[in-house]
């Protein structure tokens, strides 16, 4: 869990993936985002299409900030071979994390040895890379939601995530569920898809167990910060104490 009292501003970067994704992005837009994802100290850039990879990585060259490719974006019913091989691609061209998304229409259909399989040729393709599946919790019931977040880790995935961020967000209990789902394995919990008003509902997610939020509006939450202090919704900074 993350102890907000421990984190000033600067240290809670970390807590947001800062993404660019609609489809008329340019590239100038792209390197003006990685240099915000620097400026408030992010933890990764994310965008939707793998020819910004070596743009990206060229960007965030010397930094300690991840390069973050979408894979199956957003609907995720490529074959599980053509995953495989956008991740291959990915890793190839510089991308050092990557969010995947799953077939909701496979865990709606109970195919449950398929989505094991396609999930573990997708750890597999990494290579090691740090690995992201997105369960889309719109569209799943809170059974499934627990379904879908077990099967992740089970293979080994890296973080579960809510949302695209393209259609309905999530709520403070489908987040619940996905960290209990959870406990006790590697997996940790990502949000994606927080709506207005972002930067208190950020940090709802945040203290009901996700540890990562990906997001366009990083900057507008992490601004907000000092006056989420002063009422309390994020508890004073005491540091080492």
């Amino acid at each position: 869990m993350v102890d907000l009292s421990k984190m000033t501003k600067w240290d809670m970067g970390k807590l947001f993936d800062f993404s660019v994704l609609p489809k008329q992005t340019t590239e100038a837009e792209i390197r003006q985002g990685c240099k915000t994802a620097i400026k408030y100290n992010c933890k990764a850039f994310c965008f939707s299409s793998s020819e910004w990879t070596p743009i990206v990585a060229e960007e965030l060259k010397g930094t300690d900030i991840q390069v973050g490719a979408a894979i199956g974006f957003p609907f995720g019913q490529q074959s599980s071979a053509v995953k495989a091989f956008e991740t291959e691609e990915a890793v190839r061209l510089g991308a050092t994390v990557l969010d995947n998304c799953m077939n909701v229409g496979d865990l709606k259909d109970k195919k449950y040895d398929k989505i094991m399989a396609e999930f573990k040729d997708y750890v597999k393709a990494a290579q090691g890379i740090p690995t992201k599946m997105i369960i889309e919790t719109c569209f799943l019931t809170k059974e499934e939601i627990a379904t879908a977040s077990k099967l992740v880790a089970e293979a080994g995935i890296d973080w579960v995530k809510t949302s695209t961020g393209q259609y309905a967000g999530p709520d403070v209990n489908d987040v619940m569920i996905m960290v209990d789902a959870v406990k006790g394995s590697k997996t940790r919990v990502k949000v994606a898809g927080v709506k207005d008003p972002r930067p208190q509902n950020a940090f709802c997610f945040i203290r009901a167990g996700a540890e990562l939020i990906g997001t366009r509006a990083a900057p507008e939450i992490l601004d907000g910060v000092d006056d989420l202090r002063k009422i309390g919704i994020i508890p004073a900074y005491v540091g080492d104490k």
